[in-house]
């Protein structure tokens, strides 16, 4: 898959959620994981079975000022909110940081203005933060990875993608 992605979260506040987001951000290969402002108590106890920190690196700033994402990459927030995009019709960036809100609560209007795009996951009421992102994961793993198209019809099989094919070595200096 070309380009990258982060997950992350604001104001989480429960060590499950944060544990279960960071195993699923592992598991769909994020290249980092972020929380801004968490709760101490959510930072202190370790539900992430998967060791995530040891394959990737994980950043907790303490606010919205610490946030530094790589350049060129677009941070997209991940929130019910009328002109919001629905996530099935959303071109993901290529270099993307997706951000969630926290337990009942939403993304503050702070990080929402540093938002280059909002998305939403068309559910008739919200769901639990670690499985939106999982979602959200695996709906940017579905259209950027390089997988077929699904058939349009029941029972049809995918038409399987052509193999890559590389090419010829490049020779950038004359052989004498």
């Amino acid at each position: 898959m070309r380009g990258y992605f982060g997950i992350g979260v604001e104001s989480i506040s429960k060590p499950v959620n944060l544990g279960s987001l960071l195993r699923s951000a592992h598991a769909f290969g994020a290249s980092f994981f972020f929380t801004v402002g968490a709760d101490e108590r959510a930072l202190e106890t370790r539900f992430d079975t998967s060791r995530a920190d040891t394959h990737m690196p994980v950043y907790h700033w303490r606010g919205l000022e610490e946030m530094q994402l790589p350049k060129g990459c677009s941070l997209v927030g991940i929130e019910i909110l009328d002109d919001s995009t629905d996530l099935p019709s959303f071109p993901h960036p290529l270099r993307a940081a997706y951000v969630l809100g926290p337990e009942r609560g939403v993304l503050s209007p702070e990080l929402l203005a540093r938002c280059q795009h909002v998305v939403r996951i068309p559910t008739t009421f919200s769901l639990n933060v670690a499985t939106a992102g999982a979602i959200a994961m695996y709906d940017r793993i579905r259209t950027v990875g390089r997988f077929p198209s699904r058939p349009i019809t029941e029972g049809a099989e995918a038409i399987a993608l052509a193999p890559h094919i590389q090419g010829a070595p490049k020779r950038r200096r004359p052989q004498a």
